[in-house]
């Protein structure tokens, strides 16, 4: 049983008023996300003023490793947001510490473990990579420092997930906003040796961003003692440290999926990149363009999608199932305004967006706004499948949702694209994406509405049952 004093100090995601909760929820998630794509800009640009192609081309090869992990980790931090959330809603606190004190002595030994891994065998990646020689050495430097920096990173996605779980969307922001803030002004001062800091070049970025990780984990450690946050792991609470393998199982059988998801976009983004390279380096350069702008477009539906799933999470503990349906349909409500909204302010400034990116007067700027003018109001559509696939997850049932993000994606849109290209030409790739995502949306729901989700649980009398 939990204190009165914990239940008065721990938010609530299972009462209040629906529409302000998920917006005031989806907001610092929201613009965590858009810091973290600046502070990625910045740091780009950093590198690529300052140490040029080759040190750019090696942060590239880095970080397409770096984004693997973040899959496979951000699966299994979601999978322990809902374990939480669903504790947490049954009124089980002592089952959802249970949950943190697991995750954090897995994700220590897991981090240390990818990271001397990493560090050791990092030149034997880049290989396998086949990254260019004369960029393999700054890749090595960079990369290694990046791995060694992996259990502040994994450490600081736990800590986050927690307190997104458990209701505190706020708190995860403001340290992000720190981060962020510590890895650009690090950046320039490390690779130039400013000052008292020594001349690092490619090795002081990922330097910037190991100490901003670290700083900012230690900080936010030391705020959750300081406030006493409910779920934090107190001197009595040091057996809960112990891993329980019924957990970590279900951390697994539920993130693993999760974490899959987001590298079949990735996958499919890549093949979608095969075909259009073949039209081209003018197309290359606009369809580039057109990801940029989309990973921007899609922010607020992934916002509101992680806050249905936090709020949802807790609810499916509690057991009201109107209240999941009525969050359901508010944050698709949601997602149409604030990505519609979005969408219709970039057409209407098309061409000044696209020339944000692109050199004026190329065909490029044609071709970037042409992509536009088919795929991003297809962004709605994902947001509806984004927010739908969100509630399902919070159940606990993950499969579903990866099986119909790979139909669609994979089967659907990606064979579209090569079959309109190669029969109507490249004006005519883009409208793969509306059908993909209208088959998304409609899988999804359908499921939504007639499927055996709401059986699903990760908690039954103990912390998990079966998908």
């Amino acid at each position: 049983m939990s204190s009165p004093e914990a239940k008065a100090a721990r938010p609530s995601l299972t009462e209040g008023p629906i529409a302000k909760t998920l917006f005031m929820f989806s907001l610092p998630i929201l613009f965590g996300n858009v810091l973290q794509s600046l502070n990625g800009s910045i740091n780009t640009i950093w590198v690529g003023k300052f140490l040029g192609e080759q040190a750019l081309a090696a942060t590239s090869n880095a970080n397409i490793i770096m984004f693997l992990l973040i899959s496979a980790i951000f699966g299994i931090a979601m999978a322990a947001v809902i374990l939480i959330g669903q504790n947490l809603g049954a009124q089980r606190v002592e089952d959802a510490k249970k949950v943190v004190g697991t995750s954090a002595t897995f994700f220590l030994v897991l981090s240390l473990l990818v990271g001397c891994i990493g560090v050791i065998f990092s030149r034997t990646i880049l290989g396998w990579m086949n990254t260019p020689p004369d960029v393999l050495p700054y890749a090595i430097s960079y990369t290694r420092i990046i791995f060694a920096g992996v259990p502040f990173i994994f450490g600081f996605n736990l800590v986050m997930a927690v307190l997104r779980g458990s209701g505190d969307a706020k708190t995860p922001f403001y340290f992000l906003l720190l981060s962020a803030v510590l890895d650009i002004g690090l950046n320039p001062l490390l690779i130039l040796g400013v000052g008292p800091f020594p001349k690092m070049g490619i090795s002081g970025s990922a330097l910037a961003t190991f100490i901003a990780q670290f700083i900012s984990l230690l900080l936010l450690i030391g705020y959750i003692y300081r406030k006493k946050y409910f779920l934090r792991i107190t001197k009595e609470d040091t057996h809960m440290l112990r891993m329980k393998w019924s957990i970590i199982r279900t951390l697994f059988q539920k993130g693993l999926p999760m974490g899959l998801n987001m590298i079949v976009v990735s996958l499919s983004n890549l093949i979608l990149i095969h075909l259009v390279n073949g039209y081209g380096s003018e197309a290359s350069a606009a369809f580039g363009v057109s990801i940029q702008i989309a990973s921007y477009v899609q922010m607020p539906a992934l916002a509101i999608g992680g806050a249905v799933t936090s709020m949802v999470a807790q609810n499916v503990g509690a057991g009201k199932w109107d209240r999941i349906h009525r969050i359901t349909w508010t944050g698709v409500s949601f997602n149409m305004v604030l990505t519609g909204s979005l969408v219709a302010l970039l057409l209407l400034f098309n061409r000044e967006t696209v020339g944000l990116f692109l050199p004026s007067g190329g065909k490029a700027i044609e071709l970037g706004m042409h992509i536009n003018n088919l795929c991003l109001w297809s962004y709605i559509l994902f947001g509806i499948f984004n927010v739908v696939a969100g509630v399902v997850r919070a159940s606990g049932s993950v499969v579903i949702p990866l099986v119909v993000t790979t139909v669609a994606l994979l089967f659907v849109r990606n064979p579209l694209a090569y079959y309109f290209g190669y029969q109507y030409g490249f004006d005519n790739i883009w409208w793969s994406f509306s059908i993909g995502f209208s088959i998304a949306v409609i899988l999804n729901v359908l499921y939504y509405l007639f499927g055996n989700w709401k059986k699903s649980r990760m908690i039954a009398n103990g912390p998990i049952a079966k998908d």
